[in-house]
Protein backbone atom coordinates (compact mmCIF):
# COMPACT_ATOMS: atom_id res chain seq x y z
CA UNK A 1 0.00 0.00 0.00
CA UNK A 2 2.71 2.38 0.70
CA UNK A 3 4.44 1.55 -2.38
CA UNK A 4 1.55 2.41 -4.16
CA UNK A 5 0.77 5.76 -2.63
CA UNK A 6 4.94 6.23 -3.03
CA UNK A 7 4.54 5.92 -7.26
CA UNK A 8 1.24 8.21 -7.10
CA UNK A 9 3.39 11.09 -5.59
CA UNK A 10 6.53 10.22 -7.96
CA UNK A 11 3.87 10.39 -11.10
CA UNK A 12 2.74 13.31 -9.66
CA UNK A 13 5.58 15.00 -8.96
CA UNK A 14 7.13 13.69 -12.44
CA UNK A 15 4.25 15.03 -14.43
CA UNK A 16 4.48 18.69 -12.48
CA UNK A 17 7.91 18.77 -13.36
CA UNK A 18 7.48 17.84 -16.75
CA UNK A 19 5.01 20.54 -16.87
CA UNK A 20 7.37 23.35 -15.39
CA UNK A 21 9.58 22.24 -18.48
CA UNK A 22 7.04 22.54 -21.33
CA UNK A 23 6.00 26.09 -19.51
CA UNK A 24 10.16 27.14 -19.75
CA UNK A 25 10.71 25.64 -23.44
CA UNK A 26 7.82 27.73 -24.49
CA UNK A 27 8.78 31.28 -22.69
CA UNK A 28 12.23 29.98 -24.33
CA UNK A 29 11.00 29.28 -27.70
CA UNK A 30 8.81 32.86 -27.16
CA UNK A 31 11.89 34.93 -26.11
CA UNK A 32 13.90 33.39 -29.50
CA UNK A 33 10.93 34.16 -31.83
CA UNK A 34 10.90 37.98 -29.94
CA UNK A 35 14.12 38.52 -30.75
CA UNK A 36 14.24 37.52 -33.93
CA UNK A 37 11.51 39.96 -35.07
CA UNK A 38 12.61 42.76 -33.36
CA UNK A 39 15.96 42.08 -35.53
CA UNK A 40 13.73 42.05 -38.45
CA UNK A 41 14.01 45.50 -39.74
CA UNK A 42 16.99 47.79 -39.01
CA UNK A 43 15.14 50.86 -38.48
CA UNK A 44 12.77 49.81 -36.41
CA UNK A 45 15.20 47.86 -34.12
CA UNK A 46 17.53 51.04 -33.58
CA UNK A 47 14.53 53.34 -32.64
CA UNK A 48 13.76 50.48 -30.12
CA UNK A 49 16.97 50.22 -29.12
CA UNK A 50 17.53 53.70 -28.67
CA UNK A 51 14.25 54.21 -26.63
CA UNK A 52 14.93 50.87 -24.03
CA UNK A 53 18.14 52.87 -23.39
CA UNK A 54 16.90 56.19 -22.76
CA UNK A 55 13.70 54.54 -20.32
CA UNK A 56 16.31 52.56 -18.58
CA UNK A 57 18.41 55.27 -17.94
CA UNK A 58 15.35 57.61 -16.71
CA UNK A 59 14.01 54.68 -14.58
CA UNK A 60 17.62 54.85 -12.99
CA UNK A 61 17.26 58.64 -12.28
CA UNK A 62 13.60 57.75 -10.76
CA UNK A 63 14.96 55.39 -8.26
CA UNK A 64 17.95 57.24 -7.08
CA UNK A 65 15.37 60.10 -6.56
CA UNK A 66 13.45 57.39 -4.98
CA UNK A 67 10.29 58.53 -7.18
CA UNK A 68 9.01 55.10 -7.05
CA UNK A 69 5.53 56.12 -8.98
CA UNK A 70 7.91 56.83 -11.62
CA UNK A 71 9.81 53.95 -11.98
CA UNK A 72 6.73 51.98 -12.12
CA UNK A 73 6.44 53.99 -15.27
CA UNK A 74 9.23 53.43 -16.42
CA UNK A 75 9.17 49.91 -16.10
CA UNK A 76 5.69 50.10 -17.74
CA UNK A 77 7.08 51.90 -20.75
CA UNK A 78 9.97 48.84 -21.51
CA UNK A 79 7.04 46.19 -21.08
CA UNK A 80 4.95 48.59 -23.41
CA UNK A 81 7.65 48.99 -25.89
CA UNK A 82 7.88 45.15 -26.56
CA UNK A 83 4.14 44.59 -27.10
CA UNK A 84 4.11 45.57 -30.68
CA UNK A 85 6.91 42.31 -31.29
CA UNK A 86 4.55 40.46 -29.58
CA UNK A 87 1.58 41.25 -31.09
CA UNK A 88 3.22 40.09 -34.51
CA UNK A 89 4.46 37.07 -32.99
CA UNK A 90 1.52 35.88 -31.05
CA UNK A 91 -0.67 36.77 -33.75
CA UNK A 92 1.55 36.23 -36.95
CA UNK A 93 0.69 39.70 -38.56
CA UNK A 94 3.61 42.38 -39.93
CA UNK A 95 3.37 45.58 -39.19
CA UNK A 96 4.77 48.14 -41.38
CA UNK A 97 7.96 49.54 -39.84
CA UNK A 98 7.02 52.81 -39.93
CA UNK A 99 3.67 52.21 -38.22
CA UNK A 100 6.04 50.03 -35.39
CA UNK A 101 8.04 53.09 -35.14
CA UNK A 102 5.32 55.60 -34.82
CA UNK A 103 3.69 53.26 -31.86
CA UNK A 104 7.22 52.96 -30.34
CA UNK A 105 7.80 56.90 -30.36
CA UNK A 106 3.91 57.14 -29.20
CA UNK A 107 4.60 54.99 -25.70
CA UNK A 108 7.69 56.83 -24.99
CA UNK A 109 6.14 60.59 -25.81
CA UNK A 110 3.08 59.69 -23.57
CA UNK A 111 4.94 57.65 -20.71
CA UNK A 112 8.03 58.96 -20.23
CA UNK A 113 8.15 62.27 -22.16
CA UNK A 114 4.28 63.24 -21.35
CA UNK A 115 3.53 62.34 -17.73
CA UNK A 116 7.69 61.65 -16.53
CA UNK A 117 9.13 65.09 -17.93
CA UNK A 118 5.69 66.88 -17.51
CA UNK A 119 5.57 67.49 -21.44
CA UNK A 120 1.94 67.48 -20.51
CA UNK A 121 2.36 70.54 -18.65
CA UNK A 122 5.29 72.46 -20.63
CA UNK A 123 3.65 72.22 -24.02
CA UNK A 124 -0.66 72.45 -24.14
CA UNK A 125 -0.33 71.10 -27.64
CA UNK A 126 1.84 67.55 -26.48
CA UNK A 127 -1.92 66.13 -25.18
CA UNK A 128 -3.53 67.57 -28.07
CA UNK A 129 -1.13 65.73 -30.48
CA UNK A 130 -1.12 62.47 -28.92
CA UNK A 131 -5.21 61.69 -28.94
CA UNK A 132 -4.57 62.93 -32.40
CA UNK A 133 -2.32 60.23 -33.34
CA UNK A 134 -4.17 57.88 -31.43
CA UNK A 135 -7.22 58.26 -33.28
CA UNK A 136 -5.26 57.76 -36.26
CA UNK A 137 -3.10 54.29 -34.86
CA UNK A 138 -6.62 53.01 -33.37
CA UNK A 139 -7.94 53.28 -36.82
CA UNK A 140 -5.15 51.57 -38.72
CA UNK A 141 -5.98 48.70 -35.86
CA UNK A 142 -9.03 48.67 -36.36
CA UNK A 143 -8.96 48.74 -40.41
CA UNK A 144 -6.32 46.15 -40.41
CA UNK A 145 -8.54 43.56 -38.23
CA UNK A 146 -11.36 44.37 -40.61
CA UNK A 147 -9.47 43.61 -43.53
CA UNK A 148 -7.74 40.99 -42.46
CA UNK A 149 -10.94 38.99 -41.80
CA UNK A 150 -12.06 40.35 -45.01
CA UNK A 151 -9.36 38.24 -46.79
CA UNK A 152 -9.11 34.98 -44.54
CA UNK A 153 -9.79 32.02 -46.71
CA UNK A 154 -12.36 31.12 -43.56
CA UNK A 155 -14.67 33.84 -44.39
CA UNK A 156 -17.14 33.78 -46.92
CA UNK A 157 -18.18 37.46 -46.75
CA UNK A 158 -16.62 40.04 -49.16
CA UNK A 159 -17.41 43.81 -46.87
CA UNK A 160 -17.27 46.37 -49.20
CA UNK A 161 -14.81 49.74 -48.73
CA UNK A 162 -16.81 52.03 -47.49
CA UNK A 163 -17.79 49.57 -44.46
CA UNK A 164 -14.81 48.58 -43.80
CA UNK A 165 -13.60 52.56 -43.48
CA UNK A 166 -16.82 52.90 -41.22
CA UNK A 167 -15.76 50.06 -38.88
CA UNK A 168 -12.00 51.19 -38.59
CA UNK A 169 -13.71 54.70 -37.50
CA UNK A 170 -16.04 53.28 -35.18
CA UNK A 171 -13.25 51.04 -33.38
CA UNK A 172 -10.84 53.91 -32.88
CA UNK A 173 -13.55 56.35 -31.52
CA UNK A 174 -14.59 53.58 -29.42
CA UNK A 175 -11.06 53.17 -27.70
CA UNK A 176 -10.77 57.21 -27.63
CA UNK A 177 -14.33 56.82 -25.02
CA UNK A 178 -13.04 53.59 -23.08
CA UNK A 179 -10.13 56.20 -22.33
CA UNK A 180 -11.69 58.46 -21.40
CA UNK A 181 -13.57 56.13 -18.52
CA UNK A 182 -10.39 55.05 -17.50
CA UNK A 183 -9.04 59.25 -17.15
CA UNK A 184 -12.93 59.73 -15.56
CA UNK A 185 -12.26 56.96 -13.02
CA UNK A 186 -8.61 57.72 -12.23
CA UNK A 187 -9.88 60.66 -11.32
CA UNK A 188 -12.74 59.93 -9.14
CA UNK A 189 -11.98 57.08 -7.59
CA UNK A 190 -7.93 57.73 -6.78
CA UNK A 191 -8.00 61.33 -6.77
CA UNK A 192 -5.91 61.98 -9.68
CA UNK A 193 -5.91 65.32 -12.85
CA UNK A 194 -5.79 62.93 -16.06
CA UNK A 195 -8.66 65.40 -17.10
CA UNK A 196 -6.69 68.45 -17.04
CA UNK A 197 -8.48 71.55 -16.16
CA UNK A 198 -8.69 74.45 -18.46
CA UNK A 199 -9.68 78.23 -18.02
CA UNK A 200 -12.50 80.01 -19.15
CA UNK A 201 -13.59 83.04 -19.11
CA UNK A 202 -17.50 82.76 -19.39
CA UNK A 203 -20.12 80.46 -18.16
CA UNK A 204 -23.57 79.12 -19.06
CA UNK A 205 -25.49 77.18 -16.65
CA UNK A 206 -29.36 76.98 -15.98
CA UNK A 207 -28.18 75.99 -12.17
CA UNK A 208 -27.93 79.69 -11.97
CA UNK A 209 -31.24 81.01 -13.54
CA UNK A 210 -33.28 83.28 -10.84
CA UNK A 211 -36.51 81.87 -11.40
CA UNK A 212 -35.12 77.99 -11.51
CA UNK A 213 -36.13 77.70 -15.76
CA UNK A 214 -34.74 75.81 -18.21
CA UNK A 215 -32.95 78.77 -19.24
CA UNK A 216 -29.24 79.27 -19.28
CA UNK A 217 -27.69 82.37 -17.49
CA UNK A 218 -24.69 83.61 -18.42
CA UNK A 219 -21.53 85.00 -16.66
CA UNK A 220 -19.44 86.49 -19.03
CA UNK A 221 -15.97 88.48 -18.63
CA UNK A 222 -14.60 86.40 -15.36
CA UNK A 223 -11.31 87.80 -14.18
CA UNK A 224 -11.01 85.76 -10.97
CA UNK A 225 -12.62 82.41 -9.22
CA UNK A 226 -12.80 82.21 -4.96
CA UNK A 227 -13.35 78.99 -3.02
CA UNK A 228 -14.64 79.42 0.50
CA UNK A 229 -13.94 82.85 0.32
CA UNK A 230 -10.01 82.05 -0.82
CA UNK A 231 -9.27 83.70 -4.19
CA UNK A 232 -7.05 80.97 -6.37
CA UNK A 233 -5.16 83.40 -9.08
CA UNK A 234 -6.45 81.67 -12.01
CA UNK A 235 -7.77 84.98 -14.07
CA UNK A 236 -11.24 83.29 -14.81
CA UNK A 237 -13.40 80.51 -14.03
CA UNK A 238 -11.97 77.00 -13.80
CA UNK A 239 -13.39 74.53 -15.72
CA UNK A 240 -13.32 70.41 -14.48
CA UNK A 241 -12.06 68.25 -17.27
CA UNK A 242 -15.09 69.04 -19.53
CA UNK A 243 -13.25 70.84 -21.88
CA UNK A 244 -10.76 68.83 -22.33
CA UNK A 245 -12.47 65.75 -22.68
CA UNK A 246 -14.53 66.89 -25.16
CA UNK A 247 -11.19 68.30 -27.07
CA UNK A 248 -9.64 64.81 -26.47
CA UNK A 249 -12.95 62.99 -28.45
CA UNK A 250 -12.92 65.76 -30.96
CA UNK A 251 -9.07 65.69 -32.12
CA UNK A 252 -9.33 61.61 -31.84
CA UNK A 253 -12.33 62.22 -34.53
CA UNK A 254 -10.11 63.95 -37.14
CA UNK A 255 -7.32 61.05 -36.56
CA UNK A 256 -9.97 58.25 -37.04
CA UNK A 257 -11.73 60.55 -40.05
CA UNK A 258 -8.25 60.24 -41.57
CA UNK A 259 -6.87 57.07 -41.71
CA UNK A 260 -10.11 55.88 -42.33
CA UNK A 261 -10.17 57.84 -45.44
CA UNK A 262 -6.73 56.14 -46.64
CA UNK A 263 -8.07 52.86 -45.49
CA UNK A 264 -11.53 53.13 -47.97
CA UNK A 265 -9.08 53.94 -50.97
CA UNK A 266 -6.36 51.31 -49.86
CA UNK A 267 -9.53 48.67 -50.26
CA UNK A 268 -11.26 50.15 -53.63
CA UNK A 269 -7.50 50.41 -54.95
CA UNK A 270 -5.90 47.50 -53.66
CA UNK A 271 -1.99 47.64 -53.51
CA UNK A 272 -1.80 51.17 -55.39
CA UNK A 273 -1.92 52.73 -52.74
CA UNK A 274 1.72 53.43 -51.39
CA UNK A 275 1.52 55.41 -48.11
CA UNK A 276 -1.43 53.30 -47.19
CA UNK A 277 0.75 50.27 -47.07
CA UNK A 278 3.35 52.18 -44.41
CA UNK A 279 0.54 51.99 -41.76
CA UNK A 280 -1.62 48.70 -42.57
CA UNK A 281 -0.35 45.84 -41.03
CA UNK A 282 -0.68 42.48 -42.98
CA UNK A 283 -0.56 38.87 -42.18
CA UNK A 284 2.82 37.21 -41.90
CA UNK A 285 4.40 35.23 -44.84
CA UNK A 286 5.29 31.54 -43.64
CA UNK A 287 9.46 32.69 -43.90
CA UNK A 288 8.49 35.36 -41.53
CA UNK A 289 6.60 33.57 -38.82
CA UNK A 290 9.26 33.42 -35.78
CA UNK A 291 7.17 31.38 -33.35
CA UNK A 292 7.24 28.87 -35.65
CA UNK A 293 11.06 28.76 -36.44
CA UNK A 294 11.93 29.22 -32.94
CA UNK A 295 9.68 26.05 -32.33
CA UNK A 296 11.89 23.66 -34.89
CA UNK A 297 15.20 25.24 -34.12
CA UNK A 298 14.47 24.43 -30.50
CA UNK A 299 13.30 20.99 -31.72
CA UNK A 300 16.35 20.81 -33.96
CA UNK A 301 19.07 21.30 -30.87
CA UNK A 302 17.47 18.44 -29.31
CA UNK A 303 18.28 16.11 -31.88
CA UNK A 304 21.99 17.69 -32.28
CA UNK A 305 24.38 18.75 -29.76
CA UNK A 306 25.57 22.37 -29.10
CA UNK A 307 27.97 22.38 -31.24
CA UNK A 308 26.24 21.01 -34.33
CA UNK A 309 23.58 23.38 -33.78
CA UNK A 310 22.89 26.52 -36.16
CA UNK A 311 21.22 29.66 -36.61
CA UNK A 312 18.29 29.41 -38.60
CA UNK A 313 17.27 33.14 -38.14
CA UNK A 314 16.22 34.64 -41.46
CA UNK A 315 18.46 37.47 -42.78
CA UNK A 316 16.50 40.34 -43.62
CA UNK A 317 17.02 43.94 -43.47
CA UNK A 318 15.95 47.50 -44.39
Amino acid sequence: MRTDVTEQKESVAMGGRRKDGQKKGRLKELGAALSMELREHRSSFIVYFTLRILVIAMLVLQLLNRNYENVFLCALTLLLLVMPSLVQVTFKVELPTTLEIIILMFIFAAEILGEISEFYLVFPFWDTVLHTLNGFLAAAIGFSMVDLLNRSERTVFNLSPLFMAIVAFCFSMTIGVIWEFFEFGMDTLIGYDMQKDTVVHTIRSVTLDPAGRNVPYVIKDITETAVNGQELGLGGYLDIGLIDTMQDLIVNFIGAVVFSVIGFFFVKNRGKGKVAWRFIPRRKTEDRDFLRIARENASAQQKLSPNDAEDQIPDKKE
